[in-house]
């Protein structure tokens, strides 16, 4: 895979249809996972649901703040777009940002407000848990996942994250840096609201931030979730699976193929793993995690300063 280009902004709206292909992917995939009908049924789930949500009256609050609520809602979608715009599609990329790993985790911590403005703005009980509930979690993820980001950028010498999927032509990253890799993923699914950290969102508080959405307002912010999975699964390819790089393949197919089958192993750790509560997820983030995270961006300092 030679240099990354950097292609007129224009090409932003078909990296929004990527998007939106590979979280339907993704819907499919969490429907066919869960369904006891077979795999046609299953594949069916996110059509059928879409349409129902797109049917269903859209239900308020008593003294509800709408706008910050929609606002939450609306803006997940648009961060996974944000997240996806510098991530090179083989050797294409719609902002070839010099601080492009940064604005990943730039675009990461706006998740935070977005997830939060859910709770608040619904004016509920129920919701304005879940937004506590996340935000605690996300304390003790979001360290860990910088230094994950942290670590491939010191091994390429760079931020642009063309330069990091181009500096893995000999080996993948994620040979050498699975503690980082691994702990990327986690923080993927945590800032999702997905699998074992949907705690904000979970059944014991009625729903949580999900708890008084309904109608086309709910079905954004599933779609979000899905979204932001994908846009995750997209990041982490050039960061640790060497980008386009493959045999046969364009570099363009490649990236697609390999960001569709992490998105794939993401969706499917729901149902598969049981949920972490806020507490004991702050105690294996502050003592497990963050340490290994430190440790392993030692090692790569260290292997770049010897081999300078």
């Amino acid at each position: 895979m030679g240099e990354v280009v950097e292609v007129h902004p224009f090409w932003v709206v078909l990296a929004g249809a990527l998007l939106l292909v590979l979280a339907v992917v993704g819907a499919a995939v969490d429907g066919v996972a869960g369904s006891r009908a077979g795999v046609r049924a299953g594949l069916g789930v996110p059509v059928w649901e879409s349409a129902r949500l797109l049917r269903q009256r859209r239900r308020t609050t008593l003294a509800a703040d709408s706008l910050l609520w929609r606002l939450g809602g609306g803006g997940l979608v648009v961060v996974a777009l944000l997240m996806v715009a510098v991530v090179p599609l083989g050797r294409w990329t719609v902002a070839d940002l010099l601080v492009g790993v940064v604005w990943f985790n730039a675009m990461d911590v706006l998740v935070w407000a977005l997830v939060w403005l859910l709770g608040w703005g619904a004016n509920s009980a129920h919701s304005l848990v879940g937004g506590h509930r996340f935000l605690a979690q996300a304390l003790s993820y979001e360290l860990p996942l910088m230094f994950a980001l942290v670590a491939p950028a010191v091994a390429a010498g760079s931020l642009r994250v063309g330069d990091v999927a181009v500096a893995q032509q000999g080996l993948w990253y994620v040979v050498w840096m699975p503690v980082a890799f691994v702990v990327f993923c986690l923080g993927v699914i945590a800032f999702s609201v997905w699998g074992p950290f949907s705690v904000a969102a979970g059944a014991d508080i009625g729903g949580g931030v999900l708890a008084e959405l309904s109608g086309p307002d709910r079905l954004l912010v599933l779609a979000g979730r899905y979204a932001l999975l994908a846009a995750g699964a997209a990041f982490a390819v050039p960061l640790f699976l060497g980008g386009g790089a493959g045999p046969l393949l364009p570099g363009w197919a490649w990236s697609l193929l390999k960001t569709v089958v992490l998105l794939i192993v993401l969706v499917l750790v729901r149902g598969r793993l049981p949920a972490v509560r806020p507490e004991r997820f702050a105690e294996v983030g502050w003592l497990i995690l963050l340490p290994a995270t430190l440790v392993q961006l030692l090692i790569v300092s260290v292997v770049v300063i010897g081999a300078s």
